[in-house]
């Protein structure tokens, strides 16, 4: 790093990213505040500059100390072990020690007496709530959702007569024949776990999931125009049930609230949807089996006059950015969910959906809101799309 490099980055003060330390004399102190960038989003920590960006600087004393300090905490003081890298920047005032920190692979990191340490802004805190530290498991691939048990729900709440289908079309052979407890048929399958169904096992086969799963439905309103605030709707809907029932009744919401062209044909024509059938398949199956189930929060489809959003709760993955997917890159958040989907939902997995839906209709914006901790796709109307280019159009 150059010292206009340093200028720059300190002029614009303390946030989520970078943090202003003066000296550090204790690797317990030091440690929280590596636990706490490993367990974010990373960072840099700048040692020699106070809270309000100006440099004190450091002594070649405090350098070689300071080395020694970073190594000992993120070796011995940190758990896993994490490898910062520092720099030393020579500035008029002094040099500055720049801690850097990726975003761990390893989560959830801890210091050595176990607290686990998350930035909250520019400051850090204890991760203390269960949904917080599952999600670090999470991101560490040590536990999914989807494999979580559910309480209240167990086999006899499975809608047998779909399942009995669902099983003799995949295993080519009636339940009857199998000659197995369905409880355990259903620990083998991976949809059952300490006796009761867990919420894979809800979603895709209990008759209610609803009922013992409140929040994992989606909410549908279609708007008169274009603002979230308008209080006049044309249609609004919760939509429950099995995924694969969900699924479908999103996908005739979404086309019933938005218009089909007739094109060139007949006047008593059906007329053509305005927008792919295939571009909402993909984004709601995308919605329903890559979310967070950790959230308990609904998907939302909001349908305006000049776009449709489908909501998400929970942002991308571990590093899993935007780029990633339009690459055709994936990451599987619920092993489980996704296995079945192929066989029960418009889903071909492979992180190929996305880039369907853009083949099929490019004007989607597609946004992974951190903060909010929420997925968006946009989807451009046709309407918006016209309104667009006439405005490009120069006038005779």
């Amino acid at each position: 790093m150059e010292t206009t490099e340093l200028i720059d980055l300190l002029s614009r003060g303390e946030d989520s990213h970078q943090q202003f330390k003066e000296n550090f004399t204790n690797a317990d102190a030091l440690a929280a505040e590596i636990v706490a960038f490993s367990n974010t989003a990373g960072g840099r920590i700048f040692v020699g500059v106070h809270n309000d960006g100006t440099v004190r600087g450091l002594s070649g004393a405090d350098v070689d100390r300071l080395n020694q300090l970073v190594s000992n905490s993120a070796s011995q003081n940190v758990r896993p072990a994490v490898n910062p890298l520092t720099d030393n920047v020579p500035h008029p005032n002094g040099m500055v020690m720049v801690i850097t920190l990726p975003e761990g692979f390893s989560k959830p990191y801890m210091d050595k007496n176990g607290t686990i340490w998350v930035k909250s802004g520019s400051d850090k805190r204890r991760a203390t709530s269960r949904e917080e530290l599952q999600r670090l498991f999470q991101q560490a691939g040590l536990v999914h959702t989807d494999e979580t048990p559910v309480a209240g729900l167990g086999a006899g709440d499975v809608d047998m007569a779909y399942f009995e289908a669902f099983f003799t079309q995949q295993f080519g052979e009636s339940l009857a024949q199998h000659h197995q407890p369905l409880p355990q048929l259903l620990t083998n399958m991976n949809l059952m776990n300490q006796g009761r169904l867990n919420v894979a096992g809800s979603l895709l086969f209990a008759k209610a999931p609803q009922y013992a799963l409140p929040a994992f439905i989606v909410k549908a309103v279609a708007f008169v125009g274009t603002q979230i605030e308008d209080e006049r709707y044309i249609d609004s809907r919760d939509i429950t049930g099995k995924l694969a029932d969900v699924c479908q009744q999103t996908l005739g919401f979404i086309i019933a609230n938005t218009r089909a062209q007739q094109s060139d044909q007949g006047f008593n024509s059906q007329g053509q949807p305005e927008i792919a059938r295939i571009v909402w398949e993909e984004l709601v199956v995308n919605a329903l089996i890559h979310r967070d189930y950790f959230i308990s929060a609904p998907v939302r489809v909001l349908v305006f006059a000049d776009r449709v959003e489908i909501i998400s709760p929970g942002h991308l993955p571990n590093h899993l950015t935007i780029e990633n997917i339009k690459a055709g890159n994936s990451n599987m958040r619920n092993p489980i969910l996704a296995s079945f989907a192929a066989k029960l939902l418009p889903y071909r997995g492979l992180g190929s959906g996305v880039l369907r839906a853009l083949r099929a209709w490019p004007h989607i914006e597609l946004t992974d809101d951190r903060s909010g901790n929420l997925f968006k796709a946009t989807v451009a109307r046709p309407s918006a799309q016209n309104a667009e280019s006439d405005s490009r159009t120069p006038s005779r």
